[in-house]
């Protein structure tokens, strides 16, 4: 038997997963992690590390991004542009008022994934935003709650309209 594993076009076919800031619970690191094992594509039995075979992510509620003990205070980011005394820094609370929670966002998953030629590519995949509204909801298919597609309202409303309930069906659910 072979142990050949084909991968094809839909293999690496990119879904698009939502992440909203507002309603999880987990800190900014956890939050972090898992949007880079996404972005790089850990989570799809085709990985390669060579490869770019990640998904797309689009982290709605930027503004609520949230760390643990005194990271907001004591955090610092760090910039030179290679002149003497140029060296800049700034904390995480004075970047997330100035730039947003995005860019505290954007800079805690840069720093978690491989340093290589891809990972600009995999930054571009992962859309971020202050509010709830995005440009992309025609695109999403995946959510973090629902396990899959046929969850969605929409979908139920469809069957519900090809296949409409029996009275034997009806007595099973009851």
């Amino acid at each position: 038997m072979s142990q050949y594993v084909g991968k094809t076009r839909l293999a690496y076919s990119r879904a698009w997963h939502l992440v909203d800031l507002t309603t999880d619970p987990r800190p900014l690191g956890r939050v972090a992690s898992q949007i880079a094992i996404v972005l790089m594509g850990k989570h799809k039995p085709i990985y390669d590390p060579s490869t770019d075979c990640g998904d797309y992510i689009v982290a709605v509620g930027c503004k609520d991004v949230h760390a643990t003990g005194k990271k907001m205070q004591q955090k610092k980011y760090y910039s030179h542009n290679t002149r003497p005394g140029s060296l800049k820094e700034i904390t995480m609370e004075k970047m997330r008022d100035k730039w947003g929670g995005g860019e505290v966002l954007r800079r805690a998953v840069r720093g978690m994934l491989p340093k290589n030629r891809l990972r600009d590519d995999r930054m571009a995949r992962l859309k971020c935003f202050e509010g709830p509204s995005h440009p992309y909801k025609e695109n999403i298919l995946k959510l973090r709650h629902e396990a899959s597609i046929s969850q969605l309202p929409e979908v139920q409303a469809q069957l519900q309209q090809i296949h409409p309930p029996t009275e034997a069906s009806s007595e099973l659910q009851q």
